[in-house]
C-alpha cells in the first residue's frame, strides 16, 4: 500500500464552507483508521467536509469558531461492508460509525488498477487473448464497468466489476479505438477475485489505431496568435473560497463525488447583498447505451454514482483549457487509500468578453448607447474512461447565471466483423460501431431568491381562440400555474409553447409589485429513450420528467440516490417526492435534467468535437430595471 505523506499545509480554513486542507483530510484518515480499527485492505470512496446547517452558515461572522466535520464512505473489503464516518476535527475524534447495509459504494481507481493487474494473471484470460492472435499483456488494456443490475440471485451480495478490453499497439495509442471484442472479464472487487471470464466470441481487431495526438500526424500551420490580455489585470477579487466580479458574490467548492460546486450567489442591488442560489452542483450524469450486442446492454455508466466523478478532475494549463487572465483554485482530496494528494489547477476562473450587451441608436439624433457584455468563467473539466466533460458556470452582467457541459474525448465502441450490420450504431472506423447512446446531466439548484422562502411557477404561452376577445386571432398571453406539492412537481419542457419555470418570493415585492423572481430557461432537450420498465430507468426514474421540485433536505443530494453501483432502484427523487412535502414559500431545490442523444459521426472519430448542452437562469422581477444600465460605456475607436 502506499503510505500517506504529509502535503505542505493550505491557507487555515476561515469560513465554514471551505473545503477541508490536506491536513484535516490526512488527520481524518488516522481518526477513522484508529478508532474503525481499520487494515490496510479498507478503501475511501471519499473524504469530504459535512456542509454545517444554513443557519450556521447565514449566522457566521469573521472571527466565528469553526465547526469542522468530515464525512467519509468507507469500503470495509475484509468484512465485505460500506460504512459511513464523521470525524469531529475539533475534538479529533470519530463520532459517528454506520454499516450502510445492502448497499455498494462507487468503484475507486485503484480498484480498476487492481483489478487490472489481477485479470492479466489469469490464465483463463491469457489464453483467450490468445484466441485472438495477442500475446503481449503490455498490449492490452482492461478498464472496469459497472455490473448495473443484471447480477444473479447469488451474486447481488457481492461487490462486482465487469471490464472491457483494449488493444494498443504501443504506448500511449489511443486505448478506445481497438476494443478486443467479446472478452469481458468479471471480478469480485472485495477479494480480487475474477469470477469467470465471458467470451462472446471473436471479431477482428480494428486496424485504424485512431492516432489523435499532434506527433503522430501531419498539422496544419499555426493559426495567427490571438492574444487576451487585461493589462490593469481582472475585475474579481479572491479571498480564499470567496469571489467577488462586478456586483456578483459567491463561494467556489469542490467536492470528489461532485466535482465544481458554487455556494451562497448572491447579487449586490444598491446596498444590499441579495441571494440568488444557496448551493448549485451537478447531481449525476449517466450514460446509457442502446446497442444489444454482447453485454452492451447493461453499459449504464452512472459518473457520480458508480464513479468518484470528482477524482477525475484535470490540471488545466493556461493557452490550452484557459485563456486571459486566469485564477486558478486547487483542490485537495484523498485517493482510495487515503492518501492526501493535491490536484492543482483544478478549477479554471476568468473574464470572457461575451458581445453587445445593449445598444440603441435615436434616428433622430444619430446618437448611439452601447455596452459591451462580459461574462465570469468557473470551470473543471473532468475525463471518465473515454469521454471528457467540461462543466461551466458562467455569471453575466445583467443577473444571469448560465450553466454549460462541453462533451468530447472518445466514442465508446465495440468491434464488428465484416459487413456486419449495425442497427444501433454507426460504422465510424473499418469494423468500428459507435454505438448509440444519451447522456444524462441532473443539475440540483438549491435555490434562494431573497432568502429561502420561495415558490415555484411554471409559465407557458396560452393562444386565445379567434372569437369575440380575440377578433383578429392574435392573441395570447401567459398562464402561471403554482406548483403546491411534490407530486405535482415532475414537469417537462414545452418548446411550442415556450414553457419555462420561475422560482419567486412571494413574501417580497419590487417596486412595480412584481415578486422577486428567476426564471429557469431550458435548452434543447430529449426525453428517454429506453422503455419505462426497463433495467435501466428503474435506476434513472429521475429522468423520466425534465425538472423535479423538492422541499429541501440537506441529506438529498444525488438524484438517484447516494448508493447507485449495483442498486436495483433509488431512494432518489421518485421515491422522495412520495412523501408530498408542501413547495409553497417554504425552503425549495430544483433538479433539472439536461439530456442529449448521441448518434456517433465519422467526424466523431477518434476524438470528438465538444458538443455544447445547457439552460440558463435569468432574473424576472428581480429587479426595477435594467441591472446593467449603469454600466459605464466601451471605448470605441474608428
Amino acid at each position: 500500500m502506499v503510505q500517506a505523506r504529509l502535503l505542505s499545509d493550505c491557507e487555515e480554513p476561515k469560513h465554514p464552507l471551505d473545503p477541508l486542507t490536506a491536513n484535516e483530510l490526512l488527520q481524518a484518515v488516522e481518526i477513522i483508521r484508529r478508532d474503525a480499527k481499520l487494515d490496510e485492505w479498507a478503501l475511501f470512496e471519499h473524504v469530504v467536509m459535512k456542509e454545517p446547517s444554513k443557519s450556521f452558515v447565514g449566522s457566521f461572522q469573521d472571527g466565528d469558531r469553526l465547526t469542522r466535520e468530515a464525512a467519509a464512505v468507507v469500503i470495509h473489503r475484509s468484512e465485505s461492508k460500506i460504512f459511513e464516518a464523521i470525524v469531529d476535527l475539533n475534538l479529533g475524534e470519530l463520532i459517528e460509525w454506520k454499516h450502510v447495509s445492502g448497499k455498494q459504494a462507487s468503484v475507486t481507481a485503484e480498484e480498476c488498477q487492481e483489478l487490472s493487474e489481477v485479470v492479466k494473471h489469469n490464465s483463463e484470460f491469457v489464453e483467450a487473448l490468445k484466441k485472438r492472435g495477442l500475446h503481449n499483456l503490455d498490449q492490452v488494456v482492461i478498464e472496469g464497468f459497472g455490473a448495473a443490475n443484471f447480477l444473479p440471485p447469488q451474486e447481488q451480495n457481492l461487490r462486482v466489476s465487469r471490464a472491457h478490453c483494449y488493444f494498443v499497439e504501443s504506448p500511449g495509442d489511443n486505448a478506445h479505438a481497438r476494443p478486443i471484442e467479446g472478452l469481458v472479464p468479471v471480478v469480485d472487487l472485495n477479494t480480487m477475485r475474477v469470477m469467470r471470464i465471458e467470451d462472446f466470441g471473436v471479431k477482428p481487431i480494428p486496424a485504424d489505431k485512431g492516432a489523435y495526438r499532434a506527433a503522430e500526424l501531419d498539422l496544419r500551420a499555426p493559426m495567427p496568435s490571438l492574444e487576451i490580455t487585461q493589462p490593469n489585470g481582472p475585475s474579481f477579487n479572491v479571498n480564499g473560497h470567496e469571489v467577488e466580479w462586478q456586483n456578483w458574490k459567491f463561494r467556489v467548492g469542490f467536492t470528489p463525488k461532485e466535482g465544481l460546486v458554487l455556494h451562497t450567489v448572491s447579487f449586490r442591488d444598491g446596498d444590499d447583498e441579495r441571494p440568488v442560489l444557496y448551493r448549485a452542483s451537478l447531481s449525476e450524469l449517466v450514460v446509457p447505451y442502446g446497442d444489444t450486442a454482447g453485454d452492451h446492454y447493461m453499459n449504464h455508466s452512472f459518473d457520480l454514482g458508480e464513479g468518484v466523478f470528482g477524482t477525475m478532475v484535470n490540471s488545466l494549463t493556461l493557452g490550452c483549457d484557459c485563456i486571459g487572465e486566469i485564477y486558478y483554485f486547487d483542490v485537495d482530496m484523498v485517493d482510495g487509500y487515503g492518501v492526501p494528494k493535491q490536484l492543482t489547477n483544478a478549477i479554471c476562473m476568468h473574464e470572457e468578453d461575451y458581445g453587445v450587451l445593449w445598444k440603441h441608436t435615436n434616428v433622430q439624433t444619430k446618437n448611439t448607447e452601447v455596452r459591451r457584455s462580459r461574462r465570469l468563467v468557473v470551470s473543471s473539466f473532468f475525463t471518465i474512461g473515454n469521454y471528457d466533460y467540461g462543466i461551466f458556470w458562467y455569471l453575466y452582467l445583467d443577473g444571469t447565471i448560465e450553466f454549460e457541459a462541453k462533451l468530447t474525448g472518445m466514442l465508446y465502441t465495440r468491434a464488428v466483423a465484416d459487413g456486419e450490420s449495425t442497427p444501433y450504431g454507426k460504422l465510424v472506423a473499418p469494423n468500428l460501431n459507435g454505438m448509440v447512446h444519451e447522456h444524462y446531466f441532473n443539475l440540483r439548484l438549491d435555490m434562494s431568491v431573497d432568502g429561502d422562502k420561495n415558490s415555484l411557477i411554471e409559465v407557458e404561452q396560452e393562444r386565445i381562440a379567434t372569437g369575440p376577445n380575440n377578433p383578429h386571432g392574435n392573441a395570447h398571453r401567459s398562464k402561471e400555474t403554482l406548483i403546491m406539492s411534490e407530486r405535482d412537481s415532475g414537469r417537462d419542457i414545452k418548446p411550442e409553447n415556450a414553457r419555462y419555470w420561475k422560482v419567486i418570493n412571494r413574501l417580497k415585492t419590487n417596486s412595480l409589485g412584481w415578486n422577486p423572481g428567476y426564471k429557469l430557461s431550458p435548452g434543447p432537450n430529449i426525453k428517454p429513450m429506453h422503455q419505462p420498465d426497463s433495467p435501466f430507468m428503474r435506476r434513472a426514474g429521475f429522468i423520466a420528467h425534465d425538472l423535479w421540485v423538492t422541499a429541501y433536505d440537506s441529506n438529498e443530494l444525488f438524484a438517484p440516490g447516494k448508493y447507485v453501483n449495483q442498486g436495483e432502484s433509488g431512494p432518489g427523487i421518485p421515491e422522495w417526492i412520495e412523501a408530498d412535502r408542501g413547495l409553497v414559500d417554504t425552503d425549495i431545490v430544483l433538479w433539472h435534467t439536461i439530456g442529449v442523444v448521441h448518434v456517433p459521426r465519422p467526424e466523431d472519430f477518434p476524438v470528438m468535437p465538444v458538443e455544447y448542452v445547457g439552460f440558463t437562469l435569468k432574473p424576472v422581477g428581480f429587479f426595477d430595471r435594467n441591472p446593467a444600465l449603469n454600466l459605464s460605456p466601451p471605448k470605441c475607436h474608428n
